[in-house]
């Protein structure tokens, strides 16, 4: 390997002087740590606890240490996405993603050497989102935004959304795409199903909408990451294909296969299996995919570039996930 940086695409962070600034703006909501110990704490943001969220979510230090540790030499933060907040009134979540945009901006500022970021967007209103897109990227300094599997039940290929994603393409913003609220949820209430099943579930949703809606077509430079190593996708590239062949309703809005959409999307690493990483590098090409750990999530993968080097793949294979694909992808002009 060359001695370019190994960032990571997919970390999250939530600190103190964030939850400070977002409970003064909504005392309302919350954004509460309790229970706080050596090694987390347990996080309330409106109705949605989490517990563990680990000391790494809000603890600067211990976030670098783990860095360390891992052989992370970058990670591109973002925020919780239990703070999407898509259900407010959309000028309110337009003044919370603010303060972390913001924030996230100024800890890449403090430390351009660990740092890069992507923000939040109050998608339930796209022009308003697409704006706040614009400001994160030229005045916050941030590499795009995460968004969520979907916008309070609608799925990503609403056209509506079509102003977010031709500024996204415009901005060459890069795309965390990230489940919550998951489908099928009074289902799923046993077993932490919600998180086995229903976040691969969304992740396959939102990429089956992007595909099948023909956004990837009609916006084909645009860089859409689909975390979780994109959810059951991937591995239902082929039942896409013959439902496409056969049926009339896969083709209403997607005039190509379906392959050629799903070729243009790139997946994160986390998969906590080495074949089903190894199938995934083979099935979207080692240039599709790009270092995850999840950070600070107990879902996520800690220790992930020994993993990568791990696999059955090769040297420039194993450069372009943990260093150059997040590179070309964050750097492009």
């Amino acid at each position: 390997m060359s001695a370019k940086k190994v960032i990571d695409v997919h970390a999250h962070m939530l600190s103190e002087p964030m939850m400070q600034r977002l409970r003064k703006e909504a005392p309302d909501i919350g954004f509460e740590l309790s229970a706080m110990d050596g090694h987390g704490a347990t996080l309330r943001i409106g109705a949605i606890v989490q517990t563990p969220y680990a000391r790494g979510g809000w603890d600067l230090d211990k976030r670098l240490q783990d860095m360390e540790a891992a052989g992370i030499d970058m990670q591109v933060v973002t925020v919780v996405p239990q703070t999407f907040l898509y259900d407010l009134e959309p000028k309110r979540t337009e003044a919370l993603c603010e303060i972390q945009n913001e924030m996230l901006g100024d800890l890449v500022r403090a430390m351009p050497d660990k740092f890069q970021a992507i923000g939040t967007v109050p998608l339930q209103s796209p022009e308003l989102a697409a704006t706040v897109l614009e400001r994160a990227i030229k005045k916050h300094g941030l590499k795009g935004m995460m968004i969520c599997s979907h916008v309070e039940g609608k799925n990503l290929d609403d056209p509506k959304l079509d102003v977010v994603w031709a500024k996204a393409e415009a901005l060459g913003a890069f795309i965390l795409v990230h489940p919550q609220k998951v489908a099928a949820a009074d289902r799923l209430g046993s077993y932490y199903l919600r998180n086995l099943i229903g976040n691969p579930l969304e992740t396959t949703i939102a990429g089956a909408s992007l595909i099948f809606g023909g956004v990837l077509e009609r916006f084909p430079r645009i860089k859409f990451c689909m975390s979780h190593g994109g959810g059951f996708l991937p591995y239902q590239t082929g039942r896409f294909m013959h439902g496409w062949a056969v049926r009339p309703e896969p083709k209403t809005n997607l005039p190509v296969p379906p392959n050629v959409s799903i070729a243009r999307l790139y997946h994160d690493t986390i998969l906590h299996s080495a074949p089903h990483l190894e199938f995934l590098i083979g099935q979207s090409g080692a240039n599709h995919i790009l270092l995850g750990t999840d950070y600070p999530f107990d879902m996520g993968m800690m220790d992930p570039v020994r993993y990568v080097c791990s696999l059955k793949i090769t040297g420039d294979q194993q450069h372009a996930i943990l260093a150059g694909n997040p590179d070309r992808l964050l750097n492009a002009e």
